[in-house]
């Protein structure tokens, strides 16, 4: 196996430097992070298990970080992420941050602590998050846009997704569409989305209103739309994700307002449940699944073919759904 002395000479730095890279500790910039980390994957390194709890492993390590495990969206990208990393013989770590940042900078620390030699990250957002700060193994962002550090993503093109979603409400005569969202500083894909909405109305000659912000953890079971209702009289709502539009869907009804007879409602990410529901919810579905597995492929490129990092923007699909129909 090769030695750190062997990786130092193929990566031009010192032993020292080396070192701190594979520890995931001290400075260090991330174009010599990158150098260590391709020499160690050409030369074949793998770090010797320390004595204790991780002493049996045998098999390298992948962290994967994502707001939360429960979410069929992200339970359907780190299927996929699994699927492939099995089929390379890669044991998979998992965090999740609860939309926290601050979180965030702890999960990945305690990822690095198990020496993977790649990290799938899914951020708050990847252009503030202090969760890059750190000297990190090779790395891919799985549904944030790539940033001059981490040019490695996978993503979707949020930004159109409510584009599109609005343009199909605005066909159905709809003019006040209220957005709502979990908070735009625990999501930039929301933000992106809600930015396409906003460019939307402005296009069709209409102003977006103000989006109505909640928390994502638990602010879906519950959720208030009185106000909302009364200031905005809405005849459609667009939910930032299709868990949030079914909660819109029920505090509807605890208005006394039928979907869509009254209020047309959509969505986000296309989950099953949506199209199994009737009415059909109307939504944007994403490719998670297969988003995890080009993420887990990517990293698997980048950490052992030293293949060059490069952006990623699949698909998505307009399910019209019953959920939306032509206003009064």
């Amino acid at each position: 196996m090769a030695t750190l002395q062997q990786i130092a000479f193929h990566a031009g730095c010192s032993l020292a430097t080396v070192s701190r890279v594979l520890r995931g500790e001290g400075p260090a910039s991330g174009e010599m992070v990158r150098r260590v980390r391709r020499a160690a994957a050409e030369l074949g390194y793998r770090p010797v298990p320390s004595a204790g709890a991780n002493s049996g492993r045998s098999r390298p390590v992948v962290g994967v970080l994502v707001p939360s495990v429960t979410n069929p969206v992200f339970a359907a990208s780190l299927a996929g992420i699994q699927h492939r990393m099995q089929t390379a013989s890669h044991v998979v770590l998992i965090a999740q941050s609860n939309y926290d940042c601050s979180a965030e900078v702890r999960a990945v620390a305690a990822l690095l602590e198990q020496r993977p030699t790649g990290l799938i990250l899914t951020l708050c957002n990847a252009e503030t998050s202090e969760a890059l700060s750190a000297a990190l193994p090779p790395t891919i962002l799985l549904n944030n846009r790539p940033v001059p550090r981490f040019p490695a993503a996978v993503t979707v093109d949020n930004y159109r997704a409510g584009y599109e979603i609005t343009k199909h409400i605005l066909a159905h005569r709809h003019r006040r569409i209220q957005f709502v969202s979990g908070y735009f500083a625990s999501s930039d894909r929301a933000h992106l989305r809600y930015a396409g909405h906003s460019a939307a109305m402005r296009d069709g000659g209409y102003s977006a209103l103000p989006a109505l912000q909640i928390p994502f953890v638990d602010g879906y079971q519950d959720l208030e739309l009185s106000q909302a209702i009364e200031k905005h009289a809405p005849t459609a709502i667009v939910a930032s994700n299709d868990l949030l539009a079914l909660g819109v869907i029920a505090a509807l009804r605890r208005e006394g307002l039928s979907v869509p007879e009254d209020v047309s409602v959509a969505g986000f990410d296309g989950i099953a449940i949506g199209r199994l529901m009737k009415p059909s919810l109307t939504t944007v579905a994403m490719p998670d699944a297969d988003m995890g597995v080009a993420a887990a492929a990517m990293l698997l490129d980048i950490a052992e073919n030293s293949v060059q990092c490069r952006h990623l923007c699949l698909n998505y699909r307009l399910y019209p759904g019953e959920t939306v129909r032509m206003a009064g």
